[in-house]
C-alpha cells in the first residue's frame, strides 16, 4: 500500500524485495528529522538494504512504497545459497550489482559533489525519465539535495 514501510531505518532486515509493480524510494533521515532520498525503484528493480544484508547490521535506511504495489519478497540467505548452486542466476545478479549499484551510484556521488543544483536536475530528467510523471516534487528535490522552493525555481529557469 502506498506509503508503506518495507524496511524500516535501524532494523536488521533478512529479506530483500523484487517490485513487480509500483514505486518505492529508500531514504535516510536526518538528525532533524528531514528525509534525504537515496534512490527509487520501480517495475523490475530489487529495493532492500543490501549493505545491512551483507553486513548483518541494523539498516542506516528506510525503503517506503510511493505507490500501490506488488512485490516479491526474497530471504536473502535463501537467495545467496541459489547464487552459488545456479550459474545463471548469479550471472543475473552480477549484471544487475553493475548496472545498479556500481555503474548507476558512481555518477550520482561525483554530482553530489561536483554539479551544480540545475545540472543534477537535468541529469535527474533524464535517468528518471520513464518515472518522473509519479514523484512527488518533494521527493525529486530531496533526491537532488535541495529544497522544493529551489526546485520550483530550476523549473521555471529551465522552461
Amino acid at each position: 500500500m502506498q506509503g508503506e514501510t518495507l524496511y524500516s531505518l535501524g532494523e536488521k532486515p533478512n529479506s530483500f524485495a523484487f517490485v513487480h509493480t509500483g514505486l518505492f524510494r529508500a531514504f535516510v533521515r536526518g538528525e532533524n528529522g528531514d528525509e534525504f532520498n537515496k534512490n527509487f525503484f520501480s517495475e523490475g528493480r530489487f529495493p532492500g538494504s543490501m549493505s545491512s544484508l551483507l553486513t548483518d547490521e541494523n539498516s542506516d535506511l528506510e525503503v517506503q512504497a510511493l505507490e500501490d504495489s506488488e512485490i516479491i519478497e526474497i530471504n536473502h540467505q535463501q537467495y545467496r545459497d541459489a547464487l552459488f548452486k545456479f550459474p545463471d542466476l548469479m550471472i543475473f545478479h552480477i549484471h544487475y550489482l553493475e548496472a545498479h549499484w556500481l555503474i548507476e551510484k558512481e555518477p550520482r556521488e561525483i554530482s553530489l559533489l561536483q554539479l551544480e543544483a540545475t545540472e543534477r536536475y537535468l541529469h535527474f530528467l533524464h535517468k528518471f525519465e520513464l518515472i518522473l510523471h509519479r514523484l512527488p516534487q518533494f521527493h525529486i528535490a530531496s533526491y537532488l539535495g535541495i529544497t522544493p522552493t529551489q526546485l520550483s525555481r530550476i523549473k521555471k529557469k529551465i522552461k
